[in-house]
């Protein structure tokens, strides 16, 4: 048996870095004077990290973040309630309150940084291999609309409910209509204790009724959202105003 023929086998296995790699482990295992278990555990090592790589990979590409958010990047001198926020902040970096099903509600006027924080934690969430997607409120909304008319609505759900994280963004800026009430509600309701979802509003709950075409859907929304939640509030001016002065 020759190595090629080994090679080939290992790639009709989908065992890539272990064909890319076999014939230097060989040499190198010589070298260190490794057992064949040495050897063998270091070939399945690299096969592991490279799928490890190429999962982070797919799951940065399906979020639809299309940049590279990090906290570092967020200021958190620039305001009190951020300073006041920062520990809470920084702490779900660690994406434990996905493991426990919880959602996370950002509240705050445009440009206070929620939709940052939002992404800076979707990222995180792409870099641990977790299924992420990024959407507005609208866009899914449409989406969803869209599906309904030819007929592949179910289908369309599934996309949102299956997601490990789901973000919503930019809630409040439109009203989204009783249809789009409904699709909403049925997104948060089927994700509800599965799995965790991040809401971006600038909208306090108070006025939930006026986004979501009644305080009864409103309600209800709210309901899930906030039954195993952190809510989080960003206040003062604009981020970006500031950065344009």
């Amino acid at each position: 048996m020759n190595i090629e023929s080994v090679v080939e086998k290992c790639t009709a296995l989908k065992l890539k870095a272990i064909a890319d790699n076999l014939q230097q482990t060989i040499i190198f295992a010589e070298h260190k004077n490794w057992s064949s278990l040495q050897a063998i555990d270091h070939l399945f090592t690299l096969e592991l990290e490279l799928r490890r790589k190429n999962r982070i990979g797919r799951c940065f590409k399906q979020s639809k973040l299309y940049e590279t958010p990090t906290i570092d990047q967020f200021d958190f001198n620039y305001h009190h309630s951020r300073k006041k926020q920062k520990t809470r902040i920084l702490n779900l970096m660690d994406l434990e309150f996905a493991e426990h099903k919880k959602d996370i509600i950002l509240i705050g006027n445009p440009g206070v940084g929620k939709s940052l924080v939002a992404k800076c934690i979707a990222y995180a969430a792409t870099q641990a291999g977790q299924k992420v997607l990024f959407t507005t409120a609208m866009d899914m909304i449409n989406h969803l609309i869209a599906a309904e008319a030819d007929h592949s609505l179910l289908k369309k759900l599934h996309y949102y409910q299956s997601q490990e994280l789901l973000v919503i963004d930019e809630i409040g800026y439109l009203s989204l209509g009783s249809q789009g009430s409904n699709l909403f509600f049925q997104v948060v309701s089927a994700r509800h204790e599965k799995r965790s979802t991040i809401i971006t509003t600038n909208r306090p709950f108070a006025q939930w009724g006026e986004i979501f075409d009644n305080t009864t859907v409103a309600t209800a929304i709210a309901d899930r959202l906030v039954y195993n939640s952190e809510v989080l509030i960003l206040e003062g001016p604009s981020y970006r105003k500031r950065e344009k002065n």
